[in-house]
C-alpha cells in the first residue's frame, strides 16, 4: 500500500529563492562613511558626545552580526533541502512537466548543486523540488509465509 504526501494544489511556475539582493538597502560600508563623514565634519565648538558614538558603534556591531545570522541561516536552508532532497531517492513522485502534464515515477538519485535548488532525477530528466506535487512510498513485496 502507498502512502500518497500530497503537495500544493496548481502548476509551480517558479522555484523559491534563497536571498534577494536590493540595492535600496544601506549596508555596513556606507554606515561606516557615514559615521566618517560625521566625525570629520562635526562642529568643533559642539562636538558629539562619545556616548552617541558609542551608540553608533553598537548599531554597527549589530548590523555585523545581523548580517552574520543572515548567512548562517541561508546556509541552513540549504542544507536542509539538500536533506529534503537526499530523501527522496527511492520514492516514486509526481510532477509538473514543462508543457504543464503530470508524469510519475521513481527518483533515481538527486542533484545538489550550489546556488540552485535540487533537482530530483526521474528517469532521464531533473525535476526540481518545487515541480514534486506527490510522493509515494513504494509497496515492499513480502515473501508470503507459509502455513502448517
Amino acid at each position: 500500500m502507498t502512502t500518497p504526501i500530497t503537495g500544493t494544489v496548481g502548476t509551480p511556475t517558479t522555484t523559491a529563492t534563497t536571498s534577494t539582493a536590493r540595492t535600496d538597502q544601506m549596508g555596513k560600508d556606507t554606515f561606516l562613511k557615514l559615521l566618517v563623514a560625521q566625525m570629520r565634519f562635526q562642529d568643533p565648538s559642539n562636538p558629539t558626545s562619545s556616548s552617541e558614538f558609542m551608540a553608533q558603534t553598537a548599531t554597527f556591531t549589530q548590523v555585523e552580526k545581523l548580517e552574520e545570522i543572515a548567512k548562517q541561516n541561508a546556509e541552513l536552508l540549504t542544507l536542509q533541502r539538500s536533506l529534503s532532497a537526499g530523501a527522496l531517492v527511492g520514492k516514486h513522485v509526481a510532477y509538473t512537466a514543462d508543457d504543464g502534464t503530470t508524469v510519475t515515477g521513481a527518483v533515481s538519485s538527486v542533484i545538489v548543486t550550489s546556488g540552485s535548488e535540487p533537482r530530483a532525477v526521474v528517469g532521464d530528466k531533473a525535476v526540481p523540488l518545487g515541480r514534486i506535487t506527490e510522493i509515494t512510498v513504494p509497496e515492499v513485496d513480502t515473501p508470503a509465509t507459509p502455513t502448517s
